[in-house]
Parts: structure tokens; sequence; C-alpha cells
């Protein structure tokens, strides 16, 4: 009897949790977005014994490069959202797909900063080749010299920023994130892409990124297939936009849950 009762209790008192992975390249700002949300939805109790959200952390940004992963587990009214910040770090991407199979969610962070003038390439690729545009010294010297393939690995010197070759890390991001929508195991989830560091003059407008970074990359090769997908501004410096994103994927994990159920805690 008492096993009996106890079972019942548990079944009554469990929530749903959902496991999230937060990717994107290194320096992207995954885990000050991952102090953001816990600062954020932390219950605080005021001397009136009324709860509410905790304001934005101002910490949040004293972070440093993630080796491997942090991991925070938010216990919100309804359900648990189990949030896993991966290292970003070329080194550490063949490992992101160990999470793929758990994940309920994927949110891809983009440094807003780093992407150029938001403009991809869209010149046939060839394997390795995640292409540069020439310079336009370089064209005006020989109109028919080729491009310089480039990869991830190819470092940055200060001859191709001067020379005008650098346009931040968009299609390095466009790779990562190709891969990402390649794989089989995050077919069907819901994906979110978050412009981070909105709060900087530098920034790129978000309608940017949508048009001609993210729609291109979703309506591509890769991510020709129909996806639950949105792209939402964020500064987790300063913590705007973090509830919108938490919010979304809130409600887009539940949608899907009968294709991807959730585990019972």
């Amino acid at each position: 009897m008492y096993h009996l009762i106890r079972s019942l209790y548990l079944y009554a008192t469990s929530k749903p949790e959902y496991s999230i992975i937060l990717l994107g390249l290194d320096n992207a700002g995954k885990t000050t977005l991952l102090s953001q949300i816990k600062a954020l939805y932390n219950t605080a109790v005021d001397p009136a014994g009324q709860t509410g959200d905790a304001p934005p952390s101002d910490t949040a940004g004293n972070t440093v490069p993630t080796v491997g992963q942090n991991v925070a587990t938010i216990d919100l009214p309804d359900m648990y959202l189990k949030i896993w910040d991966v290292g970003g770090q070329m080194s550490l991407r063949r490992l992101w797909t160990s999470y793929y199979k758990s994940a309920h969610a994927v949110v891809f962070v983009l440094d807003s900063t780093d992407l150029g003038n938001g403009e991809l390439d869209d010149m046939p690729r060839t394997p390795g080749w995640h292409g540069r545009k020439k310079s336009f010294l370089n064209k005006m010297d020989d109109p028919d010299e080729p491009e310089t393939p480039w990869t991830p690995m190819t470092p940055m010197t200060p001859t191709m920023l001067l020379s005008g070759q650098h346009q931040g890390r968009l299609d390095e991001c466009r790779a990562v994130l190709e891969t990402v929508l390649d794989s089989e195991d995050t077919a069907g989830i819901p994906i979110l892409v978050l412009a981070n560091k909105q709060d900087r003059e530098d920034c790129l407008e978000v309608v940017r990124i949508k048009e001609g970074f993210v729609r291109k990359v979703f309506e591509g090769e890769k991510g020709g297939m129909v996806r639950d997908s949105r792209v939402l501004p964020v500064s987790a410096l300063r913590g705007t936009g973090v509830k919108e994103a938490i919010e979304w994927v809130k409600s887009r994990v539940v949608w899907n849950k009968e294709s991807r159920p959730p585990v019972m805690r």
C-alpha cells in the first residue's frame, strides 16, 4: 500500500524535463547566456514574502571559454529545462553530436558583431571550401585572379584584414550550422537562432541576419526540410531578450513532445 501511495504521489508531483543544447562558435556568448538564464529564473523572495523573477545578472559576462560543457537545470512551474552549454572551439565541435539524440531543442548563438555584412557567398562549394570573396583591391589588380579557398582552420592575418578579405566568421557559422542541420538526430526538433550582442553599436541588425544568413542556410541543401525555427535578438550580457527566448523554447518543446517525449522526474 505504501509503495502504491508513494508511486501515485511521485506521479502527481513529477514534471517533464526537456534538454536544451546551446551551440555556436567560440566567443559567441553561450556561457554568458546560460549565466543570465540562471540569474533570471532563480526565484527571489522579497521582505513581504512575495516571490518573483530575479533581475538580470551584472556579472554574467565574467566567464571563461568553456572547455567541455556547463549544465544547469532551470526549475519552472510546469517543467524543468536542462540546459547544456557545449564548448564552441573547433576541437570540441565533434562532441556536439553526442547531445543531439537526447535534445528537445537547439539554441544556436551567433555573435552579431562578427558576421561582416551578413551576406553569404553563394558560389558553388566543393569539399573543404567555405569560400571568401576576393577583396576589392585584388579584383582591381587582377580581375581574373581565382578566389582563395578558406576553411575554418585558416588563421586570419593582418594582411587579410587590411586587404578587406576578413568579413567576420559568417562562412564558418554557415558551415557549422549546416552541419547541425544535416544530422539525422536533430531532424524535427525546434531550432532557435539567437543574434547575440545586440547591445553593441557594431552589431549586425537582426533583419540582415535573418535575410542574409539564416534564411539562406535553412532554405539551402542542408536545411531543406521543414523546421520549427525562429531568429531572435538578445544581449546575453545585459539580459535583454533572454526571457523571450526561453518562452519560445518552452512553447516549442511542448508542441513537439509527441515526436520527442520529455523525461519525467
